[in-house]
């Protein structure tokens, strides 16, 4: 066993038995290096990655291989999901070389850790038209050796784009105006859905990825005006889509990583916990719109699913691997005789709903889906179909399973809270709203030390690493949601927490936003600064959102004042690509256009739940909801502060701008 062995990581220890001489990340591997005068082999992957599982198969468990890597390199593998920020930079770095990224990440660096060139996979022997691993080490390797003036060149260049990109490009704000009119986020929409597939829905052809972010963008823009039915039908067609294709899980529940089709068919099959919680958001944000029955019905599936197989010593667990007996998605797909055997005489009925043929759909095996007659049957049928799923799911259950990833990252519980919180909310779902709460408490009593730091993730009893920017905005905007969902203030005074901490450790006083990394970071080359989503919404993006809803919330100014601070000092990146800069935008129509709906009522009132339904059934991304019982005072200079009940009965006061409607309380007059 190498130095892995002693990690928590299911990715690290996954390669805890390869002949490498393996390093775990950190201070001694460096100095290793440094001892040494070798360079680094710094490989970043992830326990459900497909193709990391191929190249360890292939060359890292491999001792013709690891004999090269182990004589020419000093060796240190990366959980990406652990150490985002070293992934982040590294794979920047890959960027820089004019790389397209992906995992697993291959990165040669100098003793110091400063990237100087690097790839993806590398197949052992040569294949795909890729160079051998072997060979790719030992030219490496002389180039190191024999031409360090090109090591150098390289080594510094790629630093100086790092430290480049490591600079937002703010705006000048007067303050006297919005300084982006809303009307570019209806122009960005409308070249967005141009982009996107009319037919199967999604942005472009294959591979097709959710995108969460960038469909509330086009949904936004949809409620604003609701005249453009391209910007309504893409997001629709989309989540119809998916929501039969084969990248979602029908025995199950949940949403694979991507589709590597057109058509949402064949899923990349691992199953990540960041995905799914986005677009329960998204289906919950449309479902108040549409009321389709598909979306709540993928809502609740999906919810349970996290709250049956998801679920880690409180917190939410990361992922399902892709693989299982070393075979991608052999755990999910099916042959029309396994359906026969299992179904007996129903076989033929689900077959046609679900496109099993004898041939499959996908390398002579079938990926279950309903994209072929997608529209829902008779409620009858429907409730025949569930039966005839849990009877498939009971003979699924007793096969070899994916691989699971349990380890409790605070950045991906937050995305999961805060979406079980609301979609508890609309659904009613009281153990969604406990699920949601349980991780929340998990996380702040278990993930924090005594002066109140986030660790970034939790496992076998061990809290690691030093909190990322994403661990924080996640966290804060899931407490706020818990807040809006619950009534109880403790989650939302805890949110004022954290980010008192990234006002202390993380802020870019100079510049504004916020850093990747704290202050005291000490194993990294450099720290990080961006507004870009990836997989996931960007940190300084969600935290636009979290200081609009705390500003309405505390009807405190200072907070008004952070968040154009915020938008400010990435607008000016909407000069250049403004597609990964979805979140932002989202969060920017918040703070432009907020609405707080304050109830007041006693909350087991009947009268009360009415008003409170008749909130939660509307498609309002900019609301932001207050329960309050009679007798309990809103803060000084808050546009609803002194309003109570209206002739004893309970009230809806509607609040935007600062100021509020007259008050509601027959839940059919709400009108927005």
């Amino acid at each position: 066993m190498n130095r892995l062995g002693a990690e928590t990581s299911p990715y690290l220890l996954q390669h805890a038995n390869n002949p490498v001489h393996w390093w775990p990340w950190g201070e001694e591997a460096l100095a290793e290096a440094q001892r040494t005068d070798r360079p680094i082999l710094l490989s970043v992957g992830y326990a459900a990655c497909h193709w990391c599982h191929v190249m360890a198969h292939e060359s890292f468990e491999s001792p013709e291989v690891a004999a090269v890597m182990n004589e020419l390199f000093v060796n240190i593998k990366v959980d990406r999901e652990e150490r985002p920020d070293i992934d982040a930079i590294y794979m920047q770095a890959l960027q820089v070389l004019g790389e397209p990224g992906g995992w697993p990440l291959t990165m040669f660096c100098t003793p110091r850790g400063e990237p100087f060139w690097g790839g993806t996979y590398f197949p052992y022997p040569a294949r795909y038209g890729r160079p051998s691993f072997v060979d790719v080490l030992r030219g490496v390797a002389q180039a190191f050796r024999e031409k360090p003036d090109e090591v150098e060149t390289n080594r510094a260049a790629l630093l100086q784009a790092l430290q480049q990109k490591a600079v937002n490009k703010a705006v000048a704000f007067r303050g006297d105006g919005p300084p982006v009119p809303l009307e570019l986020l209806d122009r960005i929409a409308q070249r967005i859905a141009q982009e996107c597939d009319p037919v199967w829905g999604g942005v472009g052809q294959a591979p097709k990825f959710p995108s969460p972010y960038v469909f509330e963008n086009l949904w936004r823009a949809w409620l604003r005006n609701r005249s453009d039915t391209q910007l309504r039908d893409a997001v629709t067609v989309t989540l119809d889509r998916m929501s039969q294709g084969g990248i979602y899980d029908h025995l199950g529940g949940g949403f694979a990583r991507y589709a590597t089709d057109a058509e949402w068919l064949i899923p990349h099959f691992e199953k990540m916990l960041y995905d799914n919680a986005q677009l329960v958001d998204l289906l919950c944000l449309v479902w108040q719109e549409t009321k389709s029955p598909l979306y709540a019905a993928r809502i609740a599936e999906t919810c349970d699913w996290v709250l049956r197989e998801m679920t880690a010593d409180g917190g939410f667990a990361a992922s399902y691997d892709a693989d299982s007996e070393g075979v991608e998605g052999k755990f999910y797909v099916w042959d029309a005789a396994e359906i026969d055997a299992a179904l007996g005489p129903d076989a033929a009925f689900f077959k046609q709903a679900y496109d099993v043929t004898a041939e499959g759909n996908w390398e002579h095996h079938t990926i279950l889906h309903r994209n072929r007659a997608p529209a829902l049957l008779s409620q009858a049928e429907e409730q025949r179909l569930a039966a005839l799923r849990a009877r498939l799911k009971s003979v699924r259950d007793k096969r070899v399973w994916p691989g699971w990833d349990d380890k409790v990252l605070a950045d991906w519980n937050g995305l999961m809270i805060a979406a079980l919180a609301n979609a508890g909310a609309v659904f009613r779902r009281d153990d969604w709203l406990a699920a949601a709460m349980r991780a929340w408490r998990f996380v702040m009593d278990g993930m924090r030390d005594a002066e109140e730091r986030l660790f970034h993730s939790w496992r076998a009893g061990k809290r690691l690493h030093r909190g990322t920017l994403d661990d924080y905005a996640n966290m804060a905007r899931a407490g706020i949601a818990l807040f809006e969902a619950t009534g109880e203030m403790r989650p939302l005074d805890e949110a004022k927490a954290l980010v008192a901490v990234l006002d202390q450790h993380f802020a870019d006083a100079q510049r504004g936003g916020y850093f990747a990394t704290a202050d005291d970071a000490a194993d990294l080359i450099l720290r990080g600064k961006h507004c870009h989503d990836n997989a996931v919404p960007a940190g300084n993006a969600t935290l636009l959102g979290v200081f609009a809803r705390l500003w309405m919330l505390d009807g405190d100014e200072a907070w008004r004042e952070k968040a154009d601070r915020q938008f400010v000092a990435f607008a000016g990146e909407l000069e250049g690509n403004f597609f990964p800069l979805m979140t932002l935008l989202n969060n920017y129509e918040l703070l432009q256009r907020p609405m707080e709906m304050v109830i007041v009522g006693d909350p087991a009132s009947s009268a009360t739940e009415a008003l409170r339904r008749a909130v939660y059934d509307r498609s309002l991304p900019n609301k932001i909801v207050r329960r309050l019982p009679p007798g309990i005072a809103l803060p000084a200079g808050h546009p609803a502060a002194g309003k109570g009940l209206v002739d004893g009965k309970p009230a809806l006061y509607v609040c935007e701008g600062m100021a509020c409607r007259a008050p509601i309380v027959d839940p059919a007059a709400l009108s927005i």
